[in-house]
C-alpha cells in the first residue's frame, strides 16, 4: 500500500504513553457486559472469536447503560493517574499510516455522503496499549481488538492488534501488512458509517425483538459483513482517486486476513468443531465475499446484506 501522499487527520488521540495503567494484555475483541465482566456472550463464544475484527452484538443492544442494568458509569480504575492524550495526527511511522488511512476514508466518505444530499463527520481514532477509559462503552482493553463505540462515534485501536494478525493468524505478511491495517480500520469506520445512516440503531431494536440468541447472532453477521462490504467500498473509491494506492499482493493479503478471521476458522482453531448459530462476524468466505462486492462495486447499495437471500 503506497500511502506517503494521504492527508493526515487530527482526529485521533494517542494513548499510547499511557500504557492503560499496566492494566489489560493479549489481544482480541469484547466489550462491558453486567456485572463488570468483558465478553461476547459466553465465555465460549469469547474464545473463539475473541480476535475477530468489529463491535460486540451487545454494543447495539443499548450499549454499556443497559448491560449493566441502569445508569451507571462504566468502570476504569488504574493504580495511577492517566498521562494526558495526545490530539492530532501522530508522527511515528505506525501512527502517520493510521492517521493518513483516517483522513482518506474521511475524504473518501464525505464525497460519498455529498453526491446523495448527506452530511459526513468521521469518527475519532483512540490508539491505546494494554487498556483504556472506552468512554460509554466501558474499559477499552487488547483483549477486545479493534472495536467502534457507537455512543461516543469512536474506534479503539491497540496498534499491536496488527502484529498479531500477521504473526497469531497469519492473515498477512510483510509490506502487505500496511493493507491489512488500513482493511482493519476501514472495517471499524463502515460501522461508524452504519451508525451515521441509523443501521444500527435499527438492528439495536430488531435484536431486542428477536426470541433467541441464533437470531441476534444472525443479524449481528449481517451487520459486520455490511462492515467488510464498506470497507471494500473505500478502497475502491481511494484506488480511483490515487492510482498505485493499491499495490500487488494488497487485496489478496486483506482476504487473507479475512478469511483468517471468519467465525468458523476461528472455531475450528480454537475447538476443532463449527457451530454456525453461534456465528456474529461471518464465515471465512462470507468475509472474502463481501469485501470483494464492495471493492468490486464501490457502492454503498452494493452492500445491502440485509436484502441477501443467502450470504
Amino acid at each position: 500500500m503506497r500511502y506517503d501522499d494521504f492527508r493526515r487527520s487530527d482526529n485521533v488521540d494517542d494513548r499510547r504513553d499511557d500504557g492503560g495503567g499496566g492494566m489489560g494484555g493479549g489481544g482480541g475483541m469484547g466489550l462491558p457486559m453486567g456485572g463488570g465482566g468483558l465478553g461476547i456472550g459466553t465465555i465460549i463464544v469469547l474464545g473463539i472469536v475473541g480476535y475477530a475484527l468489529g463491535i460486540d452484538p451487545r454494543i447495539l443492544i443499548g450499549g454499556a447503560e443497559v448491560l449493566t442494568g441502569g445508569n451507571q458509569s462504566p468502570s476504569y480504575q488504574s493504580d495511577r493517574r492517566s498521562a494526558p492524550a495526545k490530539t492530532g495526527a501522530p508522527t511515528d511511522e505506525m501512527g502517520s499510516m493510521i492517521a493518513g488511512v483516517l483522513g482518506e476514508i474521511d475524504d473518501r466518505w464525505d464525497e460519498i455522503f455529498k453526491a446523495s444530499g448527506q452530511t459526513y463527520k468521521g469518527p475519532r481514532i483512540v490508539l491505546f496499549r494494554n487498556a483504556t477509559n472506552g468512554g460509554r462503552c466501558g474499559m477499552a482493553q487488547s483483549a477486545m481488538g479493534p472495536f467502534y463505540c457507537p455512543p461516543d462515534k469512536q474506534i479503539f485501536l491497540d496498534t499491536a492488534f496488527f502484529r498479531q494478525v500477521e504473526t497469531k493468524f497469519r492473515g498477512c505478511s510483510g509490506n502487505a501488512c500496511k493493507f491489512t491495517a488500513a482493511y482493519i480500520i476501514a472495517h471499524e469506520a463502515g460501522h461508524h458509517i452504519q451508525n451515521l445512516l441509523g443501521i444500527l440503531p435499527r438492528v439495536t431494536r430488531l435484536q431486542q425483538q428477536v426470541g433467541s440468541k441464533a437470531e441476534a447472532n444472525a443479524l449481528q453477521v449481517k451487520v459486520e459483513l455490511q462492515a467488510d462490504c464498506l470497507s471494500g467500498v473505500w478502497v475502491n473509491r481511494e484506488e480511483k482517486k490515487r492510482p498505485g494506492f493499491v499495490q500487488p499482493g494488497d487485496i489478496e493479503a486483506a482476504l487473507q486476513t479475512a478469511a483468517a478471521i471468519g467465525d468458523d476458522t476461528l472455531q475450528r482453531q480454537s475447538t476443532g468443531r463449527v457451530v454456525p448459530d453461534s456465528f456474529t462476524h461471518g464465515s471465512a468466505a462470507q468475509r472474502k465475499q463481501w469485501f470483494m462486492t464492495g471493492y468490486q462495486q464501490g457502492t454503498v447499495t452494493s452492500c445491502n446484506t440485509f436484502g441477501a437471500g443467502v450470504l
